[in-house]
């Protein structure tokens, strides 16, 4: 039975997926933060569900901010298992507001989350994934890693971020045995988007007079979407992590936008060539592709 870890499982993509590989065979380890607090209803729910279907999940307690929670986590799961074939990245926040107005601060916050949170687990397991026969990393990042929205600025350079430091993972793990693959969702009803504070500089923000609440418009109008009956399914993301994991090794795709793409997959495939021209001719590299 393949053992895989998801991060943020209290709600939205995590929980979905939590419940969509287990019911598929997996053994899941459900991580969320606050588990005997803020989350004990969700942690609840997840285990008695897993308790009427006989299904593997197991919920643990995981803050990706946290370097001694991180270590802790890859500790307990070696004692318990003694490995792991999947961690999913699913963890993280959305600031939505004036770029100019979030404090450094809150920037840091954010990627403490959105980026750094992936570095810190992936360290932290990549011992465990490498002893599997196939080892794979599934970061979940976003359209806003592949284009631009504003007002999304802070978590668009997140996830930026996250691209770039999932695909190079992706080159050097492939010769050790271990697959990386990008999911990135396009707008879904989540609760992501509300996930995120007030922009702290009052200040900036009233130097931009009335379009300090072009954000807040902008949320409303995701939320009536949202409520439509064109809203798209959040169970096409489990449903796409369960299929790259079901994939045979080495023929995972390195990124895929699901949902509502705003044409983010062209994107994707005019931009692959090129990545993969770099490393054939000038970094004469293609055994990493």
């Amino acid at each position: 039975m393949k053992k895989v870890l998801i991060t943020g499982a209290s709600n939205g993509f995590g929980y979905l997926s939590a419940l969509t590989l287990a019911r598929n065979g997996y053994k899941v380890w459900a991580t969320m933060r606050d588990s005997h607090g803020r989350n004990k209803s969700k942690k609840e729910a997840l285990e008695e569900i897993a308790r009427k279907e006989n299904i593997h999940i197991s919920i643990a307690e995981l803050d990706v901010t946290s370097d001694v929670s991180v270590n802790l986590l890859a500790e307990k799961i070696m004692a318990t298992d003694g490995s792991l074939d999947v961690l999913v990245n699913n963890a993280g926040v959305m600031y939505v507001g004036i770029t100019e107005a979030y404090s450094l601060e809150q920037v840091q916050e954010q990627f403490d989350t959105n980026f750094f949170g992936i570095i810190r687990t992936s360290k932290a397991l990549l011992p465990l994934l490498k002893k599997s026969s196939d080892g794979l990393i599934i970061n979940i990042s976003s359209l806003a890693g592949r284009l631009v929205f504003p007002y999304f600025g802070i978590y668009c350079a997140s996830k930026f971020a996250l691209e770039a430091y999932s695909e190079a993972l992706a080159y050097e793990l492939k010769p050790i045995g271990v697959n990386v693959s990008i999911i990135e969702p396009g707008p879904y009803p989540s609760g992501l988007l509300y996930s995120g504070p007030k922009e702290d500089d009052q200040a900036v923000l009233n130097s931009y007079g009335e379009m300090q609440n072009t954000p807040a418009a902008m949320l409303q109008n995701f939320e009536q979407f949202y409520k439509s009956d064109a809203a798209p399914n959040p169970q096409e993301i489990p449903d796409a992590i369960l299929q790259v994991i079901e994939t045979p090794k080495n023929s995972r795709p390195i990124r895929q936008a699901v949902g509502i793409d705003y044409n983010t997959n062209e994107l994707n495939s005019k931009t692959t060539p090129i990545q993969e021209r770099l490393l054939k001719d000038a970094l004469q590299m293609e055994h990493l592709i």
